[in-house]
């Protein structure tokens, strides 16, 4: 169960105790490491702040990199949901699909203690290269989840070769390169955190990515 849509969603006792062991562990670790610094919290004492074992963090997460950067690792898991499920109308641009389906993952993120995790998760990876290495692979691989998507499910071709194919590539760097983009502007400004603020700025981001297509330049007259 995605963690961003479980309180949606009726589930079982157990099921509800992972949910919030696994919230305990993000925001006790966001916590630690803000204070202390990535690389000044082992594993050991996340494991021992949250009274569980290291068996149990590791059914959850797979390094101290994952759990740092979990809160947009679940944006983008129910972006590749939100897309799966998509049903555009005929002949809607394949960015404007793209941008709609994070549109509505943003929206359902949860509350705006989400958006403060996302910006204590940014800052961190922007003083340790072992998290910022850790998303870029991240963001590889959701990329390539995404293309398959719409390749499957819009019949845009399967080899790597057929124009199509190679369109809906360039649809999916261009969303990614734009999300960057609006959260590098939200992150560094100087208003208070809050979900809406990061889909303006994505926003933003998105339509200046076609007026950045469409802008022509002219050689300096000496």
């Amino acid at each position: 169960m995605d963690p961003a849509r479980a309180e949606a969603t009726p589930l079982p006792l157990r099921e509800r105790k992972k949910v919030r062991t696994r919230q305990a562990l993000v925001d006790t670790a966001l916590r630690l490491f803000t204070e202390r610094g990535f690389d000044g919290v082992t594993l050991d004492e996340l494991c021992d702040a949250v009274e569980v074992s290291k068996r149990t963090f590791f059914r959850t997460f797979s390094s101290k990199e994952d759990v740092a950067t979990a809160p947009l690792h679940d944006l983008w898991g129910v972006f590749l949901d939100e897309l799966e499920e998509a049903e555009p109308d005929d002949g809607v641009p394949l960015p404007e699909v793209l941008r709609d389906a994070l549109l509505r993952a943003l929206d359902g993120m949860p509350g705006e203690e989400w958006a403060h995790r996302v910006l204590l998760s940014r800052r961190l990876a922007a003083l340790n290269p072992s998290m910022d290495a850790h998303g870029l692979a991240f963001c590889d691989r959701t990329g390539r989840a995404a293309l398959d998507i719409v390749v499957r499910r819009f019949d845009l071709g399967g080899a790597p070769q057929d124009p199509s194919r190679l369109h809906a590539h360039l649809a999916v760097d261009l969303l990614v390169a734009a999300w960057h983009r609006g959260l590098e502007m939200w992150t560094g400004g100087p208003s208070a955190p809050t979900r809406a603020g990061l889909a303006a700025a994505f926003r933003r981001a998105d339509a200046a990515v076609s007026e950045s297509l469409a802008l022509t330049v002219h050689p300096r007259r000496s």
